[in-house]
């Protein structure tokens, strides 16, 4: 987790640090060098770089997915916020977090990640997931311009909508979902 926050740290460093150069004031005559066009973040380091998916970071690295979600994609990924994962009974996220619960957190996980890229003028339109990374798919339901997806488990409401990233496109939900 250091280390993602590290890497955040830094692209947001270098994504909005600017030196200012003597004699690159407007009263120079002299034009400001131009920065250098940033480049996209994948979908890990923007999450990070968002500073709400804390806990999802922790988790993805735990389950030992931050390199397949930093791969070329494209994915779609519904994230719970650090919210979301505070809403789970107590001692559920650390339990998750153990070693020896590697392949259920994994689970959880992916069944957070469509493949492809699928932005919310088409969600809206759905009314079942693609097949997730988890291999299962879930409900979405939209009621009055709103979106919940989920299952017979739990259904959590898309809070922000295309948060896009080199690799694809985040959706931010207010609660995880269960596989079944």
């Amino acid at each position: 987790m250091k280390r993602l926050m590290a890497i955040g740290a830094c692209v947001m460093m270098a994504v909005t640090g600017a030196a200012v150069v003597a004699g690159d004031h407007p009263s120079s005559g002299k034009a400001p060098p131009t920065a250098p066009a940033a480049k996209p973040m994948d979908i890990v380091d923007t999450a990070v770089g968002a500073g709400q998916f804390k806990t999802l970071a922790a988790a993805l690295q735990a389950a030992g997915l931050v390199e397949a979600l930093k791969g070329k994609g494209p994915f779609t990924v519904f994230a719970p916020t650090d919210e979301a994962f505070a809403k789970l009974p107590a001692g559920t996220l650390e339990n998750l977090l153990k070693p020896e619960n590697k392949e259920t957190l994994t689970k959880i996980l992916t069944f957070h990640v469509i493949p492809g890229e699928v932005k919310a003028a088409q969600v809206v339109k759905m009314t079942e997931s693609s097949a997730t990374l988890a291999g299962q798919t879930f409900r979405i339901v939209t009621n009055d311009g709103k979106v919940s997806i989920g299952n017979d488990k739990a259904m959590a409401n898309v809070v922000k909508t295309d948060i896009v990233a080199s690799n694809g496109v985040i959706h931010v939900i207010d609660s995880v979902i269960l596989p079944n």
